[in-house]
C-alpha cells in the first residue's frame, strides 16, 4: 500500500510538471540587426528599398509568440535599385504628401491583434497596420525559432494595400486613365526581426 502511495505520488508530481504554465517571455527587438525590405510594382518596372524599426516588442507564452508592437522609422526609407539623382527624386517622392507623407507622418505603427498557431515554427499572424493616419488590417503567415535568449521571425509577401491609407497617388483604381503610369495599389514587404530578452 505504501509503495502504491508512493507511486501515486510520483506520478502526479510528474503530471503537475508536465502540465505546468509556460511563463510568459517577452522580446525586444533589434532595431539594428532586424530589416524589412520594401518593394514597389508599376507598370513599367519596380523599385525596392528598406525601412527600419524604431522599436519593437514580441510578446510569447515562453515558446510561442502571442502578440507584439512595432513602431516603424519612415524617415529611414531606402532606395537600393537607385543611386544618385535618381535615388533622390525617388525618395523625395515617396516621403512626399503624394505617398507618405513622412514630414506629417514620421512614423507608423503594427499592432497584433491574433497569433495563430499554424505547425512547428509557423504563425499567422493578424494585426492593425496604420500609415499615414489610416489603419487596415492584414494577415500573414510567419515563421519563427527561439534559440536561448534570441527570438527570430520571418514572413515574407506582405501584401500591404496603400489605397487604405489614402495614398492614391498613381493608381489605377482612382485614375482609370492613367495607363501605363499606373502604380501597383499593394506593396510588398519581406520582414526579418531579431528580438532578445
Amino acid at each position: 500500500m505504501k509503495k502504491l502511495t508512493t507511486l501515486f505520488t510520483a506520478v502526479i508530481a510528474v503530471a503537475l510538471v508536465a502540465f505546468k504554465p509556460v511563463a510568459p517571455v517577452t522580446f525586444k527587438v533589434d532595431t539594428q540587426k532586424s530589416k524589412i525590405e520594401w518593394v514597389g510594382k508599376k507598370v513599367t518596372g519596380q523599385h525596392s528599398g528598406t525601412i527600419k524599426l524604431a522599436s519593437g516588442e514580441v510578446a510569447t507564452n515562453g515558446k510561442v509568440p502571442t502578440g507584439g508592437k512595432f513602431v516603424i522609422d519612415m524617415n529611414s526609407m531606402d532606395c537600393t535599385d537607385l543611386s544618385g539623382e535618381g535615388k533622390g527624386k525617388l525618395l523625395g517622392h515617396l516621403k512626399s504628401e503624394d505617398f507618405f507623407g513622412v514630414e506629417k507622418y514620421p512614423t507608423a505603427d503594427f499592432t497584433a491583434t491574433k497569433i495563430a498557431p499554424a505547425g512547428a515554427g509557423k504563425v499567422n499572424v493578424t494585426g492593425n497596420l496604420m500609415v499615414k493616419g489610416k489603419t487596415s488590417v492584414i494577415t500573414f503567415p510567419a515563421t519563427y525559432s527561439v534559440a536561448g535568449n534570441t527570438l527570430t521571425v520571418n514572413a515574407t509577401d506582405v501584401k500591404v494595400d496603400r489605397t487604405k491609407h489614402d495614398i492614391r497617388y498613381g493608381s489605377k483604381s482612382f485614375f482609370a486613365s492613367i495607363g501605363d503610369k499606373a502604380i501597383d495599389d499593394e506593396f510588398i514587404l519581406n520582414i526579418n526581426l531579431v528580438a532578445t530578452r
